[in-house]
C-alpha cells in the first residue's frame, strides 16, 4: 500500500469517526449503529472494507472532542449528575457487586446517555426478586457479554432511576474473575464502588445546568 493510499485512508477513517461520534453525541446511537449510519453517509451504499472502520477508542476520543466543543457548558454537569445516581444505585446494590461501565464511566455520557452496570450473583432471578420488592418495574432484555461473542448473550434488567435509565447486565459469579481489567487502551473497561467514587471526589463540582 502507497504512503498516499495509506494517509487516504486515515482521512476517510477520521472523517467517520467524527460522524459517528455526532451521531452518538446528538441521537444517543450505540457505537455500532452510529459506525454503520457514519459510513453510509460518507461512502454512500459502498460496503467499506473492515480495516476503513474505526475501532470504538477512535470513536471515543471524537466524542470527547465533540462534548468539548458543542456541550462544554451542559456535559461536565450532566456526567457529574449520572455519576452520583451511579453511586447511589451501586451501594444499593453492593450485595451483587455491581461495576459500572460504558460512557458514565469513560466520561463522554450526554443528555441521551443511560447508567450501565454489570451485576453478578448466583442467579438472574435472584436480582429481578430484588429489583421487584423494591417496587422497581423492570424490563428484560440482553446483552453480549463482555468476554465476547462466544460466550452468547447475558440477561440484562433495565429500569428507572430518578428519572434516569439503568441497564444492568447480570453475569454469574464465575464472571468476576476476568471482569476486573483494563482496556486495550490502558483504561478501565470497568469501575467498582470505590473507584466512582473517586472520580466523584477527584472532579470539580459542575455548576448547575440552566
Amino acid at each position: 500500500m502507497t504512503p498516499n493510499v495509506n494517509e487516504e485512508l486515515q482521512l476517510l477513517r477520521a472523517e467517520i469517526a467524527a460522524a459517528a461520534a455526532r451521531l452518538i453525541a446528538e441521537d444517543g446511537a450505540d457505537y455500532n449503529t452510529a459506525k454503520r449510519k457514519a459510513a453510509k453517509q460518507i461512502l454512500g451504499d459502498t460496503q467499506p472494507p473492515l480495516n476503513l472502520l474505526p475501532d470504538n477508542a477512535q470513536i471515543e476520543a471524537e466524542v470527547r472532542i465533540y462534548q468539548s466543543l458543542f456541550h462544554a457548558d451542559t456535559q461536565p454537569a450532566r456526567l457529574f449528575r449520572l455519576r452520583t445516581l451511579a453511586v447511589d444505585i451501586m451501594e444499593g446494590l453492593e450485595r451483587f457487586q455491581p461495576f459500572l461501565t460504558g460512557s458514565v464511566l469513560n466520561g463522554t455520557a450526554g443528555p441521551h446517555d443511560d447508567i450501565h452496570l454489570q451485576l453478578f450473583a448466583d442467579s438472574a432471578k435472584e436480582v429481578e426478586i430484588f429489583l421487584l420488592n423494591r417496587n422497581l418495574q423492570i424490563d428484560i432484555s440482553e446483552t453480549p457479554h463482555f468476554k465476547g461473542p462466544r460466550h452468547g448473550m447475558v440477561e440484562t434488567v433495565s429500569f428507572m432511576w430518578h428519572k434516569e435509565g439503568v441497564h444492568a447486565a447480570l453475569y454469574e459469579l464465575d464472571d468476576l474473575r476476568g471482569a476486573v481489567k483494563t482496556r486495550g487502551d490502558g483504561k478501565l473497561a470497568r469501575a467498582d464502588i470505590a473507584a466512582v467514587r473517586a472520580l466523584l471526589v477527584n472532579s470539580t463540582h459542575p455548576p448547575s445546568t440552566p
